[in-house]
């Protein structure tokens, strides 16, 4: 396999504890996080759970859909009326939609009047609304009031959703990309409307995956591969990748020899992204495309076995990829050191005044060579603990990682060092309580 190994002395890995979350009864396929110290998870068996991440402590258990979940997100309530209010929403298979309060696990409010399966769900939190995506684009206030809805779009319905500026949206809906804007009502009360603005069909395959990097830009990616970027105000193509695979584009790449890449293997399953960079996990690799250059400056075709499932950007140089094989590895993103160019060669070729034209084409590859940083990423880490895809996972920063999985296991990824100076600690204050008690007696 070209797959990078790494050995026993993971120096820069610091998850060297990890903490084994049971309950679930069948594959967890979300993890979504509610504050500081606390996430949900949800997945096939229909059950959400709430967990302490610091300690990995069970809070709630929360029933209520009878078939599998599809969508979940976090609303934290802002009415000045009331206390914050930290709430999640979930969707199922069973066609319905249920808000939670995280704080005392119960049900807030079901509503069970879907003609389909929501499959996405998005919070507008500035508009106090939320969204509902399926075989309709529904409004919701956080009572679950229906506010408005679209007109049957398709069977296939809305996939993924992606908040723009000036209360617009983008949905996708099999190869296309739809674009609604959110119209509140003129008269004062609650009512909203939906207008559809624009249809973009550039795309030639199922539009897989959706990302916002900022107020002027957004990214989505495709089934057989494609990158797009895209201006969020007025919704014209930027920019676009669509050879992941070609080793010419990408010489630093050790090629494969294939006859053929099936879908599979090239699909953007997911995008993530900073302000300079987006992060796509193409099949079994990891992309690295610079939003300024319009191209990828790293990559790492074979990062894991299988499919790349889920990818994110750390504060730091650092990226964590996820698999279906099972892995969880850690990449730290590095440049190059940068080599001198070849001097050009002489004889034959000068005869027939090719040195001269070579010299010039290699004098502007030198300069490009040095205007043009190059980065790769580096194995630092590889967590082992799932037997079975990893779906995807939370960063908690100093409290670790939160992994998901089809094996129906949570793993808490802990920084061992941490954790031991934490321990060490409480018994030291232990034996100062026990000291002083004992000086008292």
């Amino acid at each position: 396999s070209s797959v990078q190994t790494i050995g026993e002395e993971q120096i820069q890995n610091p998850y060297t504890e990890l903490l084994v979350l049971k309950g679930h009864q069948d594959i967890v396929r979300f993890l979504v996080q509610i504050d500081d110290y606390r996430f949900a998870s949800a997945g096939d068996d229909g059950i959400i759970f709430i967990w302490n991440a610091q300690t990995g402590e069970k809070l709630y258990e929360l029933h209520g859909h009878t078939h599998k979940i599809t969508a979940i997100a976090p609303f934290s309530s802002s009415d000045v009326t009331e206390e914050n209010t930290d709430l999640i929403i979930t969707a199922s298979a069973d066609r319905t939609v249920i808000v939670w309060d995280c704080a005392s696990g119960r049900q807030v409010q079901k509503v069970s009047c879907f003609h389909s399966t929501v499959k996405c769900l998005t919070v507008l939190q500035r508009l106090n609304v939320w969204l509902s995506g399926g075989s309709d684009l529904c409004i919701w206030n956080r009572k679950l009031d229906l506010l408005c809805k679209t007109s049957h779009l398709t069977d296939a319905g809305i996939s993924a959703l992606v908040e723009l500026p000036k209360n617009c949206v983008a949905a996708a809906v099999g190869k296309e990309l739809i674009i609604f804007r959110l119209i509140a009502s003129s008269n004062g009360s609650e009512g909203w409307n939906i207008l559809e603005v624009k249809r973009l069909v550039d795309h030639q395959d199922n539009i897989s995956s959706l990302v916002s990097v900022n107020d002027l830009t957004f990214v989505t990616g495709s089934h057989i591969g494609e990158l797009i970027v895209w201006d969020a105000l007025d919704w014209t193509k930027q920019a676009s990748e669509c050879n992941f695979w070609d080793s010419s584009v990408h010489p630093d790449v050790q090629p494969e020899i294939k006859l053929s890449q099936s879908p599979h293997e090239t699909s953007v399953q997911h995008l993530t992204s900073d302000e300079e960079c987006v992060f796509a996990a193409v099949g079994k690799g990891i992309y690295v495309y610079n939003l300024q250059m319009k191209r990828v400056i790293a990559c790492q075709r074979t990062a894991h076995d299988s499919s790349v499932l889920h990818i994110e950007k750390l504060p730091n140089r650092q990226l964590i990829s996820c698999s279906e094989d099972g892995s969880v590895r850690i990449w730290e993103l590095r440049e190059k050191q940068q080599l001198p160019a070849e001097p050009v060669p002489t004889g034959f070729f000068n005869m027939w005044g090719f040195g001269r034209a070579n010299k010039q084409a290699n004098q502007a590859a030198k300069k490009m060579h040095e205007n043009t940083p190059v980065y790769f990423l580096e194995l630092v880490g590889d967590l082992i603990g799932h037997s079975s895809a990893v779906q995807m996972f939370l960063y908690f920063g100093e409290l670790g990682l939160a992994t998901c999985s089809a094996d129906h296991l949570i793993i808490l990824w802990k920084d061992g060092e941490r954790e031991s100076s934490l321990r060490s600690l409480t018994l030291f204050r232990k034996l100062a309580q026990n000291g002083d008690l004992q000086l008292r007696l």
